[in-house]
């Protein structure tokens, strides 16, 4: 112990004899006597260690005293310096750089990627492009040690610390890379802008829970007297949702996983991100996305009640259209404090350059990244059903009336040595062989490498009239002001 520990513990030997002395005094005083020849011997001996113990506390108080005078001042302008002014005791802990969203696992991805899939090797890969004490590092190695055979979210220590190191402690998987791509994808993704920048949130639930919603209320009755009372029923339907994956497969040459810089860095995460994102945000409101039992949801205005959109587009016929969808998602009992538009971000940026007029905007809280449309929040995406010739789609969707899960995590696999048939459009998983198949592509013969990244997310209509939409809306057209 050093010296702080020991006076700590004489402190509390000394208040333990004190208490033992004091209970002996109680004792005798209760029963009215003096003390007798073993309490005598007690009570003496404790006074005797509690005069050593002070004569101890003197010595040792004294020496505190001058260790502290021998101090020498902390010094941090160097790792040498603070290792000097801890007395040779070096404890040091690396700060790392802050990472843009999503760069942090694409270190993880493009380790991963040229190690040829083996953690191992991906480990010293990691450690000599980033260091020993990087959290792309802490992270493989975790998933090393727990003998994982792809990249995935797990409970291993992240951050700028190695498992082992002291400082662990102070960096959880809150943190992490895996966290850390979620962040940056979901801002991307129609759902993943729900619940932020004044918008609603989703009504989130777990996995595979049985989700009851009542689809017809009861009914009460004037009784007369003597008269029979009618009886009620009600309309329930029963939901669960369970775990399904949205993947897509990135393929990059091995000389961009190779590059060093930073923007390369960037390109493997904007092309994880942009896989899933797109998927995501067609099938989430794509009104002809009907369910696959087992691989994917309905989309939230699959089956939902429409209506077309009417005249030229003009600004007078805009307020119509907008006016009759406002009331039609109020008629339903949609509380409008939880409405939100989905727009394509075109159709968004046409209506924030229509103006009056007096060249004052129409729709002055709206751009094409989103703001406000009649008072409601706006979330735009280019993949949000937009069609010009046709016009585009413009959803009103109660947002507490949207079930969505989300496990919160990417996990992430690759391959040098697959052959990968290169479409860029979703087959039917049970489609017959050979229908639209194309030539495949060695990646071994390219020299490149394929990631397939997966997401579990699921959401379902709590109401069959939370969500209404218009069609046809080619509003703020070239010949519109």
């Amino acid at each position: 112990m050093n010296i702080a520990e020991q006076i700590r513990a004489f402190e509390e030997k000394r208040a333990a004899l004190i208490a033992a002395n004091t209970t002996i005094m109680e004792k005798a005083a209760e029963e009215g006597s003096t003390l007798d020849a073993e309490q005598k011997e007690s009570f003496d001996g404790n006074e005797a260690d509690i005069a050593e113990i002070d004569d101890h506390l003197k010595r040792l108080r004294a020496m505190e005293k001058a260790n502290k005078s021998a101090a020498v001042p902390a010094e941090g302008q160097s790792a040498e310096d603070a290792a000097t002014s801890r007395a040779d005791h070096r404890i040091e802990v690396k700060a790392q750089p802050k990472l843009e969203k999503g760069i942090a696992f694409a270190r993880l991805v493009k380790s991963f990627g040229i190690a040829k899939g083996s953690l191992g090797g991906a480990v010293s890969f990691a450690a000599a492009r980033y260091g020993d004490q990087s959290e792309t590092v802490a992270v493989l190695k975790g998933m090393e040690t727990r003998g994982f055979d792809k990249i995935e979210k797990a409970e291993v220590p992240a951050g700028a610390n190695i498992s082992g190191n002291w400082a662990e402690a102070l960096v959880g998987t809150e943190s992490s890379a895996f966290a850390d791509f979620v962040e940056f994808l979901r801002p991307m993704t129609i759902i993943g802008r729900f619940g932020s920048g004044g918008i609603p949130s989703l009504r989130r639930v777990p996995f595979r829970v049985p989700l009851i919603t009542q689809t017809l209320p009861g009914e009460g009755h004037w009784v007369g007297e003597g008269k029979p009372k009618p009886l009620t029923s009600f309309g329930f339907s029963r939901t669960t949702l369970d775990p399904l994956k949205v993947a897509n497969i990135a393929v990059l040459t091995m000389e961009m996983v190779r590059d060093s810089s930073p923007s390369a860095e960037a390109i493997v995460r904007d092309q994880l991100a942009e896989a899933l994102a797109q998927r995501l945000d067609i099938d989430f409101i794509n009104p002809a996305k009907d369910v696959a039992p087992g691989v994917s949801p309905a989309s939230i205005t699959f089956g939902a009640d429409s209506i077309a959109a009417e005249g030229s587009g003009d600004a007078d016929d805009i307020r119509v259209d907008v006016r009759s969808l406002m009331q039609k998602f109020v008629d339903a009992n949609n509380p409008l404090s939880a409405g939100v538009w989905i727009m394509p971000a075109g159709l968004a940026l046409s209506l924030s350059m229509m103006v009056n007029p007096l060249g004052q905007p129409e729709f002055p809280g709206l751009t094409a990244n989103g703001g406000t449309f009649f008072g409601l929040p706006v979330i735009t995406s280019e993949y949000a059903g937009a069609n010009y010739l046709s016009g585009s789609i413009v959803v009103l969707v109660n947002a507490s009336d949207i079930y969505f899960a989300d496990e919160g995590g990417v996990s992430v696999d690759m391959s040098r040595e697959a052959s990968l048939e290169m479409l860029d459009s979703s087959l039917l998983q049970n489609a017959v062989a050979d229908v639209n198949a194309t030539s495949l592509v060695s990646l071994w013969q390219t020299n490149s490498v394929g990631f397939l990244a997966e997401r579990t997310v699921n959401w379902a209509r709590r109401r069959a009239t939370g969500v209404t939409y218009l069609t046809g809306a080619a509003w703020g057209g070239p010949t519109n002001t």
